[in-house]
């Protein structure tokens, strides 16, 4: 029996970091949620305004064996900017924040070195601000937010912002993304 693991990347706009993690052989589900914040089941409208305290973030569930949460760190710093302060392009305010929401003391351990290794490499201009915390609880976005892009791929969101996020994971992770015809949920 797989043993899996799971984490929540926060990297903007949920349905940019879903679409990144979707084809990642490995990955057994990518949920589109909150986490972070003060209220109960908060709604994405109250999310969108800034009120409730939650980050847009993705629920991935992976197998280990297959997949390295190194790996899947790489996806997450080259497919956003996690240089900002609350803002990721356009979208501004903390629920667009980087963050990691982990559940293991491992994923803590290797993602804040992971960090380090970013920032005295100078990988990127300026230093990483993403947001390491412990997942207290994730609440799945409304079901018109699953699976956004590959139902949408034909609105300028997702052709503009997603899209190109999408190419650089197909272009520069293409052996670790699942065998072509595979579902993509």
């Amino acid at each position: 029996m797989n043993k899996t693991e799971k984490i929540v990347f926060a990297g903007g706009c949920f349905w940019c970091t879903e679409a990144v993690y979707q084809n990642v052989n490995g990955v057994k589900s990518v949920v589109s949620g909150y986490t972070g914040g003060q209220i109960k089941n908060p709604a994405y409208r109250e999310v969108c305004l800034g009120i409730t305290g939650h980050a847009e973030g993705v629920l991935v569930t992976y197998d280990p064996l297959l997949v390295s949460l190194e790996v899947l760190l790489q996806l997450f710093f080259k497919t956003h900017d996690p240089t900002t302060l609350d803002r990721q392009g356009h979208d501004v305010g903390s629920q667009y924040r980087s963050a990691i929401f982990w559940t293991t003391e491992s994923q803590k351990k290797e993602v804040l070195k992971f960090i380090e290794h970013l920032n005295t490499s100078h990988t990127h201009q300026d230093p990483i601000v993403t947001q390491v915390a412990p997942l207290e609880i994730f609440y799945p976005a409304e079901d018109d937010h699953q699976n956004y892009f590959n139902d949408h791929k034909e609105q300028p969101y997702c052709q503009f912002v997603i899209q190109p996020k999408v190419n650089k994971v197909n272009t520069e992770f293409t052996r670790y993304l699942k065998p072509s015809g595979s579902n993509g949920k």
